[in-house]
This record gives structure tokens, C-alpha cells and sequence, in this order.
């Protein structure tokens, strides 16, 4: 399957801890800063069968750590975390390195766009983006921030335009866009900088709007979702085929990007990638059956591709007229297709973006109606309709949800004790905490999990255990090394060791998601033994207190 979906055993215990001596000066530091009174409040309890195991003696070192972000981001940093579950590949591309793959293509800036276009740039709207770093810094900077959220929390640009315009801003003019394979690259880095295990990503082949342009010939009649499949199968083999020889293209672009295959290879190689394809839900419904038609059968053709999502904005005035539609044509597919799992992007809404009717049933119907393993944001929650009855399904059934702080802050203005994070945890439901559109939030998976310390008041012990459901909960192939409590090692793996043989040697050998998660353990072993090593070493009058 190529180079991204190889397991390379022990990659983090390797890269991720190494450069040990900064790491001890660093918690030093951290540990003369800190205090024997916690700042944060306590966490809520947590119930159901998802709840954290006890605290560890490292809570109270990252509680007291929280007093200094600086430091706890130290702390972070090195910290292993298992899967990025939800995140977009063109939106993980910081906008300096879609300006400078603009500016090597000969493009130009549109003033009145605020987007990014092909050349050439021969109006006095257009400017070249060749050289203009080094001409006009400021214009440069300005760019940077209009193709991003940079700095909007501190008031930069226009006041009136709000930040989801900014978060869903087109960054490219019609016809324009940057090399598939530049998100692709810029994912798995940032993947590989911030110690995450495995990456699930958003992004597709276009040899896939063939399919759809061909079902909006026929008008749509709910009534004939199985004779209009049967009628777009030979256009969906055809264009399996070309997405095929399309994502090895892409994968061949990445690889060369990141230097794979050379002595000075980028850790990013090392990182294993599936993909996520998405339907995008702003257009007629003849046009989104013919996207979920191509979807569900790349998923079923192509060992890369493990899942299929809905993305675009969900309070488009289209996405809420047709969204009961569009999940009736979820679970239309996820009956012709069993096997395909799905996560869609459901409850990312909040109170007044949207009127209050549609609050109350996003995440149930994404759920109820068309069969979702898991759900991106679900920041609605308490809105839905018996709030409490579908959290204790979502806990019961393991479907998970993709916690994304830092763009549901941007995007719905959701924050703090706003967010519904703590509730899914009470609930039992599993979290995972990903990146969504890191490139233009300006963020990445370390700032999340920090949020999810000084924001929402999560100890050590309740990140171990959202690392670990991150790879649980992940489309990845093979069985668990955890039981369905998610607590427990199951047979034949009952307990991690630094060399496996017999039946729990085979099954890391066998299954990719039991391979990722066993180096997750030992990584997460080490680093918590570099931690404990550090504190032992330190005066007891400064040394955080230890259980």
C-alpha cells in the first residue's frame, strides 16, 4: 500500500523523546515555577464505561503546570497522542506555504477576491505573488492574515466580517487551488512535530465529479435512490479507476515533498495515513447522490480510503433545507454498503447561528438515520431533543466524538465551560481531540490538547485515555488491543512488554490498529517514566507533590 500506510515500529520512541537533556532542563524549569495550589478547577466526574482510569501521580504535575501554558506546553509537546481524526488536508496548509506555492506557479493575489488565483496577474486587482515577500512585506503580511483566522481574536481586519466567514473564506479563486498533495505533505508533518501516532484525512480524488455531474441529468425522486445507483455504475467503475491512479499521483508528490526514501527524510513519512472522502453537502440533492455513490465505492475499492464524511458549512441555508434528505441517503448507502463506516461532521451549530429548530436533532439523525460511527464536532449537544437518552446511546453504541476546541471557538464562538466536551466525558461517551482546518486556525494537535488542560480542566490521565480512544475509535484496519470497556488489555495482548511473541505477536503483525496502538503504550510508558525520573531527581522543597 505504499510508504504512509507501512507500520514502522517504535517511530515516536525514537523521534518523539528524543533530545532528553532539553526535555529534563525544560521540566526543571517548569517544576521551580510551580506551586503546591492547583489552579484549575476540578474536573467533572466521569461515569459509564468510558471513565478514566485513577489519576496518576503526573495529574497533579499538569495541573500545577497549567499555571505556566509555556511550560505545559513543554510538557505536551513531547507527550505521545494517538490519532488526528478530524482534519481537513487543504485546510491544514498554513497560508505562507499556499502563497509560496502560488508564487512558484506564477499566481497572483485577487484584491477584490481576497483569494488566491492562477496567473497571469494583469490587472491592477491581480498581484503577483512572485517576489513579493521581498517587495512588500506588509502586503505579504496582510495576505496572510485574509487567507487565514490569524489574529482575529486580537480585532485584526474587518470587524464586520465574522470569524466563521473568515474560518470558511474560499483561499483560491474559481479554477484555482493548491497541489492536492501540499495538504497531504503539510498534514503528516504536523503530524509527525506533534507526536501524533496515525493520521485519518479529509481529502479526495476528483476524478469523482464525474459521477455527480451525470446524476444531476436525472431529476431527483427520493423514491428512486436504487434504480438511479444502478444507472450510474458503469461511470462509477470508470471513475474508481482514475481516483485510483489519481491518489497514487498524489501519494508519489507528498512523499517526494517530505524528501521519503532520502538520508534527510522528514519524520512526516513516517506517519501512517489513511483518507477520509468527503460529500460535499452545499449542492442539489441530484448532485450529492452522485458524490455518495463515488464515495462509498472508493472506499470499498481502495484499501486507503476507510470512511466517508459530509463537510461544508452546516448552517448553509442548503445544508439545513436538505439535511434530513441527506441523511436518508446515508442510511440508503450504509444499507447497500454495510461495511463502509462513516463520520459526519453533525451539531456544529451553536445557539443563534442557526434558528432553534435546528438544534434539535443534527446529531440524532446523523446517528439514528444514517448510521454514523462517530461525529465530528457535536458541539449542539444540549440542544438536541432528550440530550441525555442520545448521549447514553452514544456512550452504550462506542460512537465516539471529534472534539476540534480551537476552531469551534473561531467558527461558533463555543468555548470554555460553553463547550460541551465536559458532558460527553460525564456521559461516557469516547473523545477524541483532533486538529479540523489547522493551517487557516492557525493551530495544531499540542494547542488542542492544551486548550483541553487550561480551558476545560482535563488532567493527564483523561488525555492518556482520549490518546488511546483516538486510535480505538479510529477507521484503521484490525482489531483493538483494548476491550470494549476501552480500559482493559484484551486477550492475547493482556500486557505490553518490549518484546510480544505467540498469538499476541501475530495479532500486531496482523492488525494495523493493534500495531499503532501497542507503540502508543510504549511510548506513552517511556515518556511517563522520563517525567517520573525528572521529578525524582528535584529538591523535595520543589519538586511538584506526588501521590
Amino acid at each position: 500500500m505504499g510508504l504512509f500506510e507501512t507500520i514502522r515500529p517504535f517511530r515516536v520512541l525514537a523521534a518523539g523523546l528524543k533530545g532528553r537533556s532539553t526535555f529534563g532542563l525544560a521540566l526543571a524549569a517548569a517544576a521551580l515555577l510551580l506551586t503546591a495550589t492547583p489552579v484549575l478547577s476540578k474536573a467533572p466526574p466521569k461515569t459509564g464505561p468510558h471513565a478514566a482510569p485513577k489519576a496518576s501521580d503526573l495529574d497533579d504535575l499538569f495541573a500545577r503546570a497549567a499555571k505556566s501554558p509555556p511550560m505545559l506546553r513543554v510538557l505536551l509537546q513531547k507527550m505521545p497522542k494517538g490519532g488526528d481524526l478530524h482534519n481537513h488536508a487543504g485546510g491544514s496548509i498554513y497560508a505562507e506555504d499556499l502563497m509560496t506555492a502560488n508564487a512558484e506557479a506564477g499566481g497572483c493575489y485577487a484584491r477584490s477576491l481576497q483569494a488566491l488565483t492562477a496567473g497571469p496577474c494583469n490587472t491592477p486587482d491581480l498581484v503577483a505573488m512572485k517576489g513579493l515577500a521581498d517587495k512588500d512585506a506588509d502586503l505579504w503580511s496582510d495576505i496572510v492574515d485574509a487567507l487565514s483566522t490569524r489574529r482575529f481574536d486580537q480585532g485584526v481586519g474587518d470587524p464586520a466580517i465574522s470569524g466563521h466567514r473568515r474560518f470558511f473564506h474560499r483561499r483560491f479563486g474559481p479554477g484555482a487551488g493548491p497541489p492536492a498533495a501540499l495538504g497531504v505533505a503539510a498534514s503528516l508533518e504536523a503530524a509527525a512535530r506533534d507526536n501524533v501516532f496515525y493520521l485519518e484525512l479529509m481529502s479526495g480524488p476528483r476524478a469523482g465529479g464525474a459521477v455527480a455531474e451525470a446524476s444531476v441529468l436525472t431529476a431527483w425522486d427520493e423514491s428512486q435512490m436504487a434504480r438511479r445507483l444502478a444507472g450510474l455504475a458503469p461511470m462509477i467503475a470508470d471513475a474508481v479507476g482514475k481516483a485510483k491512479v489519481e491518489m497514487d499521483g498524489v501519494g508519489r508528490d507528498a512523499r517526494a515533498r517530505l524528501g521519503c526514501g532520502a538520508p534527510a527524510a522528514r519524520p512526516g513519512c513516517d506517519v501512517p495515513l489513511r483518507y477520509l472522502v468527503s460529500v460535499s453537502r452545499e449542492t442539489k440533492p441530484e448532485n450529492v447522490f452522485g458524490q455518495m455513490a463515488f464515495d462509498f465505492a472508493l472506499v470499498m475499492a481502495d484499501p486507503r480510503f476507510v470512511g466517508v464524511n459530509i463537510a461544508q458549512p452546516e448552517d448553509h441555508p442548503v445544508s439545513t433545507r436538505d439535511y434530513h434528505l441527506q441523511m436518508r441517503m446515508f442510511a440508503f448507502f450504509h444499507k447497500t454498503y454495510p461495511t463502509v463506516k462513516m463520520t459526519l461532521h453533525a451539531g456544529e451549530l451553536a445557539l443563534g447561528l442557526v434558528a432553534p429548530r435546528d438544534l434539535k436533532f443534527h446529531i440524532k439523525e446523523a446517528v439514528e438515520v444514517a448510521g454514523a460511527s462517530r461525529i465530528g464536532h457535536g458541539v449542539d449537544i444540549a440542544y438536541e431533543d432528550d440530550a441525555a437518552e442520545l448521549l447514553k446511546r452514544m456512550a452504550r453504541d462506542h460512537i465516539a466524538v471529534e472534539i476540534n476546541l480551537t476552531s469551534n471557538d473561531i467558527i461558533l464562538g463555543v468555548k470554555g465551560a460553553a463547550h460541551p466536551l465536559a458532558l460527553y466525558l460525564a456521559a461516557g461517551v469516547p473523545v477524541a481531540i483532533a486538529t479540523d482546518d489547522q493551517g487557516v486556525a492557525r493551530s495544531d494537535m499540542t494547542n488542542e490538547y492544551l486548550r483541553a488542560v487550561t480551558e476545560q480542566g482535563l488532567s493527564y490521565s483523561q488525555l492518556k485515555k482520549i490518546s488511546r480512544d483516538s486510535l480505538t475509535y479510529s477507521f484503521l484496519e484490525g482489531r483493538s488491543l483494548w476491550d470494549e470497556s476501552g480500559t482493559r488489555l484484551s486477550p492475547p495482548c493482556t500486557r505490553v512488554v518490549e518484546q510480544p511473541t505467540g498469538a499476541c505477536a501475530a495479532l500486531l503483525k496482523s492488525s494495523a490498529k493493534a500495531a499503532e496502538q501497542w507503540k502508543l503504550e510504549r511510548a506513552l510508558a517511556a515518556y511517563e517514566k522520563q517525567v517520573r525520573q525528572m521529578i525524582a531527581q528535584m529538591p523535595p522543597a520543589r519538586a511538584p507533590r506526588t501521590n
